[in-house]
């Protein structure tokens, strides 16, 4: 993927994601329960800098920032995202020549100033060109603590694998031209997913540097689905949901579910014995998925099967979740589309359990 189309940003990867929330004491003991550990605090302000693996959570508990003003007005959400580009100075030269719509981040003094544009739901999209080691944004904005490994193992998870939008019916065309213009993204998949009872539409949206993957959502004409529910509840367009990546899917959520994240149910046992048949070959261990609610899913044409193991959690953010994967065999670009609807249906499920939806 990285090699179909030009990178005129130099887009390397996601750094961060920024969360906020409006009130104290929710985020924190959240990442934790996930495996993250506090590394760093901000040597000027009340910022807190989380870590697994290559995966860099910034909790933003700043009085009078831009963080705090969203999350008073969303909940505790994230609340701002950063993309890693070669020159930082270029990169928002350029977006701004393109019509994106700068942000003024407030700084204190000896604090390097991030660049950053409006992005889903007026959440900053920060451009970060110092990000190696001892060169770092952190090593110069924050104060690492003493006797913790500054890239944590955790329970596995390695790096943000994709970042998703909803956003509001009729706006997917704004936002795919947003990514499109500037940053030549290109839709590298479509779906229209129909529920029981609701359905929705989603185009993939995939970086030149295939490590940057933002899908968008939008409800189906019939209304009261999920995205509905989460722009209601949200208060907006915004992300849905973090994708984050791990070589050990299975020992992964194991780990999760021990320190009581919650997790989706699984779909019904006719999907697990359907798996050889819509994947033959796949060469899982089925029981071992089903006993964790893990969905397969991929293409085993032509060799070596290229598989992607996907499971999510419940909203844990007010209509926030997040998403645990495994690609394995050279699956880069797929998103568990031949899931979707066992997905679809397990968040439906979900909705009804909680009232939010009436079974017909």
């Amino acid at each position: 993927m990285a090699d179909l189309f030009e990178n005129p940003m130099g887009l390397c990867g996601f750094e961060f994601v920024e969360f906020a929330s409006p009130e104290p004491n929710v985020l924190e003991p959240l990442f934790e329960k996930m495996g993250f550990t506090l590394v760093a605090v901000h040597r000027s302000k009340d910022v807190l800098l989380y870590r697994q693996g290559d995966i860099n959570f910034i909790v933003n508990r700043e009085p009078r920032s831009h963080a705090a003003y969203f999350a008073a007005e969303h909940g505790a959400a994230a609340c701002g995202m950063a993309f890693r580009v070669r020159d930082a100075h270029q990169a928002y030269a350029r977006a701004l020549t393109l019509g994106a719509q700068p942000m003024e981040m407030p700084t204190s003094v000896m604090e390097l100033r991030l660049p950053a544009i409006k992005g889903i739901g007026g959440a900053p999209l920060y451009l970060i060109d110092r990000f190696e080691d001892g060169k770092s944004i952190y090593d110069i904005d924050f104060e690492f603590l003493p006797d913790v490994e500054r890239r944590p193992e955790g329970f596995g998870l390695k790096v943000v694998d994709h970042l998703t939008h909803n956003v509001y019916r009729g706006r997917m065309d704004y936002w795919a031209g947003f990514y499109e213009k500037l940053f030549n993204f290109k839709e590298i998949r479509y779906f229209d997913i129909k529920g029981e009872y609701t359905g929705l539409t989603s185009r993939a949206m995939t970086a030149p540097d295939g490590l940057i993957r933002i899908p968008l959502n939008e409800e189906a004409k019939q209304g009261g689905g999920q995205i509905e529910e989460y722009l209601m509840q949200f208060g907006g367009e915004g992300i849905q949901h973090i994708a984050l990546l791990s070589d050990d899917l299975p020992a992964t959520i194991d780990r999760l579910r021990a320190a009581g994240i919650p997790l989706m149910t699984a779909p019904k046992d006719t999907y697990y014995e359907m798996l050889e048949e819509r994947l033959p070959g796949h060469g899982e261990p089925v029981a071992q998925l089903q006993s964790r609610g893990i969905l397969l899913d991929g293409t085993t044409e032509g060799g070596e099967p290229r598989l992607l193991l996907q499971i999510f959690s419940q909203t844990v953010l007010g209509p926030v979740f997040f998403e645990f994967i495994q690609r394995k065999g050279d699956y880069k670009d797929g998103f568990g589309e031949g899931n979707f609807k066992a997905l679809f249906e397990s968040l439906e499920r979900d909705q009804i359990r909680r009232g939010a939806l009436a079974a017909a």
